[in-house]
């Protein structure tokens, strides 16, 4: 049978649909590239805002239009917190994030998949290089145990859990011979990951560097306060590379402590001081919530200071959007929604540019750059996250190959450089 997924929301969403989708291999069942021609069609769903939570809808809706015939299942925080209304659209199966690593054996079981009709899919077809990926995302742990007023996704992943070090050096391992040259490493609250193993984030890393060949490692969403010396130390070796993203939410100590942040402005700053001392090229993004309850003239000003100030080279705007269960719907003084839309117009011209005073910094130098795809063009990633397109000939054979570009100028959108691959 042939399986299509989908999914939207965060990369753990992303590595484990990565998963899955080696598991229904195993099983003998293929990847079909669009809806119209699975049999099966997984559906990961998100809550993070409201508007995750319509989105998972039209997914769903979307998913039976074009695929009348195929069996539904969905899975996610969506379907995890609100599975009777899952339920009520129709799918033929819920699976809980509690249970959804094992997504393909209960699907096989309450589905019968043995007994659909199978269909032939060239070998390898459905995997991540024959899609055109050259990164991938490995899930390393799943749940939080900190509880931020605003977030649902605690709520609807549960206690933290790690996966042992053996497993993950053993799949980033097998990730690299089958060609893969970056891996990303994911999860709900990653700088936590191992404390219920006795074990920690540096541990696992300096594993993965000492006792696998992979190329190219990256560390995902990464919360400030779990960051300490050892960490910072690990980026001595250059195949760790050079970005994180440190979620914020706000340049306000108020709001911070509203939103029961466990990091306060002065220390995120001296973190970031320190870490780009030590951390050639450093390249950090963030996440900032606009129109948090309560949000005043001044603390909105104190945030577009901070964030301009720290000068992040990309911003991932939130507008605040209250989730049932959580201690910040309950907040009074909800901000306007006119208001949240003038703040988040300020955030994304600073954060414009702010990404071009970053790419600008860079222009005449020469890195290593991993060549994702053609579309049209080449396209790559510097080690510290910066998108290049690559001035090349296009029957040129770079996909997958890691080559030296030249930096040369921004591109028209002032979102990405132009660069020539060097002898």
């Amino acid at each position: 049978m042939r399986i299509h997924f989908q999914t939207l929301g965060c990369r753990l969403n992303e590595a484990e649909i990565e998963a899955w989708t080696r598991s229904f291999r195993i099983l003998g069942h293929g990847l079909a590239q669009e809806p119209e021609d699975a049999d099966l069609v997984v559906v990961n769903t998100c809550a993070v805002t409201q508007e995750a939570v319509r989105k998972s809808r039209h997914l769903l809706r979307r998913a039976q239009r074009l695929s009348p015939t195929a069996k539904l299942v969905v899975t996610g925080c969506y379907a995890s917190l609100r599975e009777e209304e899952a339920h009520s659209l129709g799918v033929d199966l819920v699976v809980d994030n509690r249970h959804k690593d094992r997504l393909p054996e209960i699907a096989t079981r309450e589905l019968d998949l043995h007994a659909m009709p199978a269909r032939t899919l060239a070998p390898d077809g459905c995997g991540l290089l024959s899609r055109g990926r050259q990164r991938a995302f490995v899930k390393i742990q799943d749940g939080c145990r900190h509880r931020c007023s605003y977030c649902i996704v605690t709520l609807a992943r549960g206690e933290e859990c790690s996966r042992p070090i053996a497993d993950l050096v053993a799949e980033i391992d097998r990730l690299h011979h089958e060609g893969i040259g970056e891996v990303v490493l994911t999860g709900v609250h990653i700088g936590g990951y191992g404390r219920d193993l006795g074990s920690g984030l540096p541990e696992l890393v300096g594993r993965i560097l000492t006792e696998t060949p992979i190329q190219r490692l990256r560390i995902g969403s990464v919360e400030p306060w779990d960051l300490d010396q050892p960490f910072w130390a690990l980026f001595g070796s250059p195949r760790l590379m050079p970005h994180l993203h440190l979620p914020l939410q706000s340049g306000s100590d108020t709001v911070l402590r509203r939103m029961a942040r466990r990091c306060r402005t002065a220390e995120l700053e001296e973190l970031i001081a320190g870490a780009r001392a030590v951390v050639p090229d450093l390249n950090l993004s963030t996440d900032i919530i606009v129109g948090f309850p309560g949000e005043s003239d001044e603390e909105w000003s104190q945030t577009l200071s901070y964030v301009e100030r720290l000068g992040f080279g990309h911003l991932h705007i939130f507008g605040f959007s209250p989730r049932p269960g959580t201690k910040a719907a309950d907040l009074p003084d909800r901000i306007p929604a006119a208001v949240r839309r003038a703040r988040s117009a300020q955030l994304q011209a600073l954060g414009r540019r702010l990404k071009r005073t970053t790419l600008e910094r860079f222009v005449g130098r020469t890195f290593p750059v991993l060549v994702e795809a053609r579309q049209p063009d080449w396209e790559g990633y510097t080690p510290n996250f910066l998108r290049v397109c690559i001035q090349a000939p296009k029957h040129a054979s770079l996909e997958g190959r890691i080559i030296p570009v030249r930096l040369e100028a921004l591109d028209a959108s002032g979102e990405a450089l132009l660069g020539r691959p060097t002898p």
